[in-house]
């Protein structure tokens, strides 16, 4: 898509330009390495397209959607320690190369160098932009500590998982978005409207990246393939096949998901399951439900629909992901 182009090119030309080159090195070569790393850069390029359907100014937005790059990654890296990850983009993981240490305080200067690209903001607006940062990083942590509770968790429920979700994935694509409305100025409505589209969007990209670290081709998917299984991850998956499986199933599910190990079979056995009770299907379909939710919230937003389309062929784009 050209216009996705066009926000990646402004956006890594300015990544370029906050390059690190501060000491110590072995803090700022490891953020460098990341950010140098950072896939599509859809989150600050969402903060620029709601900016752009707002009507606001492009050169304002781009510290702010660099804010929303560097904390994205800043979680990524946290992310990754936890899960004991070794690849992340389809390249080694910064604790993997340089140690946790390393990892926790790179991960932590990010998070700081992020909240300073909010500081040309005129006050009230700076106030209410870093509310909404704020409050996204609180809900994130919420999110990644009902993630890791529940890989010893018994009873997860369905809306256990979509609240895990919203808080882990959702609420930081919603809050892109958000952020970018209010530099423009938006109203209210349309800036909670614009929230509310990002975080089904970000919902439906979750649920697809479940799918994916499964279902999915590693080498374009850039992870370590069934992942989740080996973590014990309940994802919608787990979920389904525990919903439609049957009683054997069902214990086998337990069987493999009370004890954490690489071996193999686990992984083959699991996958079983998930295929016998077709919850690839049933994964899509959720998929396409949360699509249509947040096209829902798209709609009610108060600007001509030729503004909308690139929001439309985004959320389209993200999952429409290779498999």
């Amino acid at each position: 898509m050209q216009f996705l182009e066009e926000y990646q090119e402004i956006v890594s030309k300015a990544i370029d330009k906050y390059t690190f080159k501060d000491k110590p090195e072995e803090l700022y070569a490891p953020m460098n390495y990341i950010i140098s790393h950072g896939g599509k850069r859809l989150r600050p390029i969402m903060v620029l397209m709601a900016n752009d359907m707002f009507g606001g100014d492009l050169q304002k937005a781009i510290k702010p959607a660099l804010a929303i790059e560097f904390f994205h990654n800043f979680t990524l890296i946290h992310d990754d320690i936890m899960d004991e990850a070794p690849l992340r983009r389809n390249k080694p993981t910064i604790h993997t190369l340089h140690g946790i240490n390393a990892g926790i305080l790179s991960g932590d200067g990010l998070l700081l160098k992020a909240y300073k690209f909010f500081d040309d903001l005129e006050p009230g607006l700076f106030k209410a932009c870093i509310r909404v940062f704020t409050h996204t990083g609180l809900l994130l942590c919420e999110g990644q500590q009902y993630d890791i509770n529940f890989e010893t968790q018994e009873n997860v429920t369905f809306n256990d998982y979509i609240r895990m979700i919203t808080y882990k994935t959702g609420v930081l694509s919603a809050s892109s978005f958000e952020i970018g409305a209010l530099i423009a100025g938006a109203d209210f409505k349309d800036a909670k409207s614009i929230f509310n589209f990002g975080k089904n969007v970000g919902i439906a990209f979750q649920i697809m990246d479940d799918y994916l670290d499964v279902f999915g081709n590693q080498e374009q998917f850039g992870k370590k393939h069934a992942g989740d299984i080996y973590e014990n991850k309940k994802t919608v998956l787990y979920l389904l096949a525990k919903e439609h499986g049957t009683e054997e199933e069902k214990k086998e599910l337990d069987y493999w998901y009370a004890k954490k190990t690489d071996n193999v079979d686990k992984v083959y056995s699991v996958e079983k399951i998930f295929r016998r009770t077709k919850v690839d299907e049933k994964t899509l379909h959720l998929i396409q439900k949360y699509n249509e939710i947040a096209q829902g919230y798209l709609n009610q937003i108060n600007v001509p629909d030729e503004k909308k389309k690139p929001f439309i062929e985004l959320a389209n784009y993200l999952l429409r992901r290779e498999s």
